[in-house]
C-alpha cells in the first residue's frame, strides 16, 4: 500500500474487504478483536487512507460500537489511528456543528493536518457558525490555535472580505511565525477576490513603525512583501477598470 498519494480502485477494494471484516466482528460482539483489526489498518502515514477508513466507518448501522471504539482511538499513541479516529467522527457528526466544534477542541494539537480539514469543510458549511467560533480561537493564549483560526478562511473570501481583514487586524501584531505566514496565505487570497477592500488595510499596517506585520516583511521579505504587491497590482487594476470602486 502506499505510504503517500491517493487510492486507487485496487486499494479501495482492499480496503473495503478489511473493513467488512471488521463490522463482521462487531456484529458479533467481538469489539476487542475489531478494535485491534481497525487500529491496525489505521497505522498508516497516508492523509487518504485515513480520510477513507474514516469515512467508510460512517457506514455501519450501529453507531455506537463505533463511536465507542474511536473515542478510544483519539488518544491512542500513533498519529495514524488518531487521525483515522476524527475523520469517522466528524463525518458521523457532520450535522452537528456544536458536536464537531468540541471535538476540535480535544484534537487539535494532537492531529493538526486533520483539523485544519475539518475546520475547511465546516468553513464550508457553516461559515456563521465559523465567523463566531474562530473569534474565540485568535484571542487563545495556544499560538497554534491562533494559527489554525485562520485556516480555511479563504473559503468566504469573495463573501465577506471585511470579515477577514478586521479578523486579521486583531492578530497583525501577532509576531508568531506560523500565525504570521496564515495571515501572509489568507491575505493572498483575499486580495485577489477584493483587492480595494484590501490594499487600505495593508498600506496601513506598513506605515506602521511598530507593526509585527513589517517586522517579518523585513524577516521574510520575499513572501510577503510578493503578498504586498499582488493586492496593490490588484487594486491598481480594479481602478483602471472599475474607476467607481463599485463592484458589479
Amino acid at each position: 500500500m502506499n505510504e503517500i498519494g491517493r487510492l486507487d480502485s485496487e486499494s479501495r477494494k482492499q480496503f473495503d474487504i478489511s473493513l467488512a471484516e471488521i463490522f463482521k466482528l462487531l456484529d458479533k460482539d467481538k469489539i476487542r478483536s475489531a478494535e485491534k483489526k481497525l487500529i491496525e489498518i489505521s497505522k498508516t502515514p497516508n492523509y487518504f487512507i485515513r480520510e477513507y477508513i474514516g469515512k467508510k466507518l460512517v457506514t455501519y448501522e450501529n453507531v455506537d460500537k463505533m463511536v465507542q471504539i474511536a473515542e478510544k482511538m483519539l488518544t491512542h499513541r500513533i498519529y495514524g489511528v488518531r487521525a483515522t479516529a476524527l475523520f469517522f467522527l466528524y463525518y458521523i457528526n457532520i450535522e452537528n456543528p456544536d458536536k464537531v466544534l468540541e471535538l476540535l477542541e480535544l484534537t487539535f494539537d494532537s492531529v493538526p493536518w486533520e483539523v485544519e480539514s475539518v475546520i475547511n469543510g465546516m468553513w464550508k458549511r457553516y461559515p456563521d457558525i465559523m465567523k463566531e467560533y474562530m473569534a474565540t480561537w485568535i484571542e487563545s493564549e495556544n499560538s497554534q490555535k491562533r494559527s489554525l483560526s485562520f485556516h480555511g478562511m479563504e473559503n468566504i473570501a469573495h463573501s465577506d472580505p471585511i470579515y477577514i481583514m478586521d479578523f486579521i487586524a486583531r492578530a497583525i501584531d501577532d509576531d508568531t511565525m506560523e500565525v504570521q505566514k496564515k495571515i501572509t496565505h489568507i491575505l493572498t487570497q483575499v486580495a485577489r477576490a477584493n483587492p480595494i477592500i484590501v490594499y487600505p488595510y495593508v498600506r496601513e499596517w506598513l506605515n506602521e513603525e511598530q507593526s509585527a506585520y513589517k517586522s517579518t516583511c523585513i524577516i521574510n521579505c520575499s513572501s510577503l512583501m510578493g503578498t504586498t504587491n499582488i493586492i496593490k497590482n490588484s487594486y491598481c487594476s480594479t481602478r483602471r477598470t472599475n474607476p467607481t470602486n463599485k463592484y458589479p
